[in-house]
Formats: C-alpha cells, structure tokens, sequence
C-alpha cells in the first residue's frame, strides 16, 4: 500500500510547501479546513492509503471514514487521530464543511521534547477507537486548542514549537478522556489492573507498618 509523504500531502493540496519542512525539530503546521477545501479534499477525493505523518482532525459536517474494519459515518462533529500505521480516508457528504486539521511527524513529538511515545499511547493503538463524535460544546473547546496552534505558529515567539507540542498533547488527552475503559486499559493487561486493585484495597483496611514506625513503637513501650 502507497504512503502519502508530507512532499505529496502539499502537492496533493495545493498549499505551499514550507521551507525547512525536515528540520531536526521536526515538522509541524495547522490548516482551517474551510481553506483547504479548495482542494482535491472538496471534490471527496481522498486515497485511502497510509500517510508518513500524524493528523489530528475536528470536522464539523456530515462526513464517512473508513478504516479497514470499519465505517464510521458522521452526522456533525468528529474529533478524528490518524496514525501513519493504520489506512484511512474520509469522504465529504456535503459542502457544508469546517474545522481545523493540524499535521506533524514523529520527530515533532519525540520523547526527549515531549515525553511521550506517540506509538505507545491508546488513541494511537491499532483497533483502538480513533474517531470520536462530539458535541458543539465539545468541538468547540476542541476548535479553541487548534486556533491557538494555528494563532502561535505565525507568532515570533522564540519557543512556540515547545508551546505548540502542549497544545497538541492536550488534544490526544482530550481524546483519551473520549475512549471508552476498554480502550484505555487493553485485555493482556486487564488481570493486571484487577490484582493492582485489590492490593491497593488491602493496604487500605490494613496498612503496612514501615520499620521506622515499629522500632518506635518498640520504643516507646
């Protein structure tokens, strides 16, 4: 299967390519969906294929993703995180589209700058839950995190890359918060957790003396 290169994303859509694109900090950038629609994207033409790059997506619209396993329609808002490890598209239903998309690689976000590993966080998982339907409440605090990125990256700001990663961590923990339990605590690990619990409970009804507190109270007698 072809993978899209942020190369062949630019192309794709017309918009110009900025200059530095590989620097060692990595790529990043922000669109309004409203302006990219004036694009392939408009005409519902959208490979489905992998792309070398992460996305994060609120689309208000009526819309249709399809993954491998599975077609999600779209009836208003989606909050949507696509990986360059799982094939996806999504197809306009309508004209009436906006929102805000915001793109960047691995080395955008890599552990020593954010401390993360995109691969290793649930909302980036293969078979997890990557779309999200919101409320207008919802994609509007969604929206406000993407106009910031979009607002600081024309800023002069000497560190706006570091303030931009904050906003894109807060929008994969939004997305966190929107999956279900399941999700958040995969099976090979759910007896785990059980036992982890109940430990926990344990030490509650019967806390543990510490040596410290024991040689006192022997002491003290």
């Amino acid at each position: 299967m072809a993978i899209t290169s942020l190369e062949e994303f630019y192309q794709q859509t017309s918009i110009l390519i900025p200059e530095g694109i590989n620097k060692e900090i990595g790529h990043f950038n922000v669109f309004k969906i409203d302006d990219f629609m004036g694009s392939a994207a408009k005409k519902g033409i959208m490979p489905y294929n992998r792309r070398a790059y992460y996305k994060i997506s609120m689309i208000r619209g009526h819309n249709k993703a399809e993954y491998a396993d599975k077609v999600i329609d779209i009836e208003k808002n989606a909050l949507l995180f696509a990986t360059p490890k799982i094939p996806y598209n999504y197809v306009p239903q309508d004209d009436n589209q906006s929102g805000y998309f915001c793109i960047f690689t691995d080395e955008f976000l890599i552990q020593s700058k954010s401390g993360v590993v995109l691969d290793d966080l649930p909302i980036f998982q293969p078979g997890g839950y990557p779309i999200f339907e919101v409320s207008d409440e919802e994609a509007e605090e969604i929206t406000a995190i993407l106009k910031k990125m979009h607002k600081e990256l024309a800023s002069d700001y000497a560190f706006k890359y570091d303030l931009i990663r904050n906003y894109v961590l807060e929008l994969i923990h939004y997305g966190q918060k929107l999956q279900p339990a399941t999700a958040l605590y995969p099976s090979h690990t759910a007896s785990a957790r059980v036992s982890s619990l109940f430990i926990e409970l344990l030490e509650r009804q019967f806390p543990i003396e510490s040596q410290h507190q024991k040689l006192g109270r022997f002491t003290n007698r």
